[in-house]
């Protein structure tokens, strides 16, 4: 079959737009749960949400494990406690939530209970002067996984998410906990093929005028050029971080940024942020500058991306995920 015939069917995008903000962290694939295999994890998300300096944070899926439905988070719970942490974020950043293929039973109950502000997938975010990230958890783009396309398709129906929470929330937990089984089974194997494909994700940057596909899902880490298929966004251009610097003069081409897992008890551990700063450090909160080091940024008019990773190593990344 010829590759474009099976390109996904581009759901409607909606879009958010940045609200005088310095400074902007992305992360996904949390993968949070109770139990001695996920506490190093949620000790260092609870960590990095007393200490980022960011203005808004946007969780792109796959916070939580497994979501059964929002009466899990009773009190006292984990996810109660999870949602108090992100609460107290809220309350001096804005905090943005999408679903993905783990957590798309968390619902408007929950995000209330944690100050989360509910995204649709896929998201344009519009970051002024005419830049764009297209923000999406990235499941519903891996085409060659076709037995997980079937079965997102089925699960994500109403008459699917209705019957399966009519049934008692003890009968719920124990589902969830044998798919959880199952699904580790499978990890390996997904990992082996599963990506965004190429052509979907072209085609929804050309859609939403965006440089930069952000996405999570896949565990793979890295950062894709993307053959360009179209003229260039107008407007000054997102300039890579001062690791990666642009090339004077030119443009970037459209960008796939995927970003990692989190897993504090792997070896070694796994944990990162991709954050957005105004190329404008004189004039940012000292916290933001302190944080970004900016020596060698950019000054001039857009933003510069950096990703905080602590399989890179590093002092920032130990202070942002309480690891030394």
């Amino acid at each position: 079959m010829p590759h474009h015939d099976r390109q996904h069917a581009l759901p409607r995008q909606s879009r958010a737009a940045c609200r005088g903000w310095r400074c902007i962290d992305f992360l996904s694939d949390l993968h949070l749960h109770e139990g001695d295999d996920g506490a190093a994890t949620a000790q260092a998300f609870a960590h990095y949400l007393q200490h980022t300096p960011a203005d808004a944070v946007f969780l792109l899926g796959d916070v939580f494990e497994v979501w059964v439905g929002d009466d899990a988070a009773t009190p006292g719970s984990f996810e109660a406690r999870v949602a108090a942490q992100i609460r107290a974020l809220s309350q001096r950043a804005a905090v943005h939530f999408m679903a993905g293929n783990r957590d798309f039973l968390l619902g408007p109950t929950f995000l209330a209970q944690a100050g989360l502000q509910g995204l649709h997938d896929p998201t344009c975010l519009d970051l002024g002067a005419g830049q764009r990230w297209l923000l999406t958890h990235g499941d519903a783009w891996c085409l060659d996984d076709v037995d997980y396309q079937r079965f997102r398709t089925q699960v994500r129906t109403p008459t699917w998410q209705a019957a399966l929470l009519a049934k008692p929330l003890a009968e719920r937990q124990a589902i969830a906990r044998a798919m959880r089984q199952a699904s580790a089974s499978k990890q390996a194997d997904m990992l082996s093929h599963a990506d965004v494909d190429t052509a979907t994700a072209q085609a929804a940057l050309a859609a939403s005028d965006a440089s930069v596909l952000l996405h999570g899902h896949t565990h793979r880490p890295a950062e894709h050029a993307l053959a360009p298929n179209r003229e260039p966004a107008t407007g000054q251009p997102i300039r890579l971080s001062t690791e990666q610097p642009a090339t004077p003069g030119v443009e970037p081409g459209p960008l796939r940024i995927v970003l990692s897992d989190w897993d504090l008890q792997a070896r070694p551990p796994r944990a990162d942020v991709i954050r957005l700063m105004r190329d404008t450090p004189a004039a940012a909160p000292a916290a933001v500058t302190a944080a970004a080091d900016t020596a060698g940024a950019q000054t001039t008019p857009g933003w510069t991306w950096q990703r905080i990773s602590l399989t890179q190593g590093g002092d920032r990344a130990a202070a942002l995920f309480g690891v030394r």
